[in-house]
């Protein structure tokens, strides 16, 4: 987080009701502090971000996982490729050619089957269903309300993608995991989670 600020964007923190230091650690950093009541998830701490964001007047948007696993020398390649590409949103990924990232063969391939039951929900295939790398423009910030508060969110985005036709790309991106990446971050486990949230998302929408 401290190198996203020192390269001088415009950071918010959406803190989702932690236990921890985060606000003790974040003291000193020039950047806006945003802090639920409760626990809401990550789906509702990104729609959050976003929509105070669009209150300051945002023109790109970017949604950066505050684990220390994403390089922020990624952000302003992939707003090149926005522009270049006329594109309303980038995801970013893993898995494309270029990409560079220590990824467990485990979680490639539970990240892998997820992928495709998004494709089924949303209609869009992406490389990399669940990289939490996003840059997008005022107009796709418009489009996304996101109301699903856990993993599907990821699914959720791509079906608003979809509805609004919004035009898209992916980049290959660097994502390095350490210990408390590994602690923090989606484990195989998550991937039954993330079906079933999908499935049910499916089938109450």
């Amino acid at each position: 987080m401290t190198e996203v600020v020192e390269q001088g964007y415009k950071v918010v923190v959406v803190d989702d009701c932690s236990v921890d230091s985060s606000k003790k650690q974040l003291q000193g950093l020039k950047l806006y502090y945003l802090r639920h009541r409760t626990n809401m998830g990550q789906g509702a701490a990104l729609q959050t971000g976003i929509e105070f964001a669009k209150k300051k007047g945002a023109k790109y948007f970017v949604t950066f996982d505050a684990d220390g696993q994403h390089d922020c020398r990624d952000i302003p390649v992939m707003v090149e490729v926005l522009q270049k590409n006329r594109s309303d949103i980038v995801f970013g990924s893993r898995f494309l050619p270029g990409a560079r990232t220590n990824i467990s063969g485990a979680r490639s391939f539970v990240l892998n089957v997820a992928r495709y039951v998004n494709y089924l929900v949303s209609g869009i295939l992406l490389s990399d269903a669940y990289n939490g790398l996003r840059v997008f423009n005022a107009k796709a910030a418009g489009f996304l309300k996101i109301t699903e508060n856990k993993m599907a969110h990821a699914t959720e985005i791509q079906l608003l993608v979809a509805k609004n036709k919004l035009s898209y790309s992916e980049f290959p991106n660097n994502i390095q995991y350490n210990e408390y990446t590994k602690r923090k971050g989606l484990r195989n486990i998550d991937g039954l989670k993330i079906v079933f949230e999908i499935l049910l998302f499916k089938i109450f929408r």
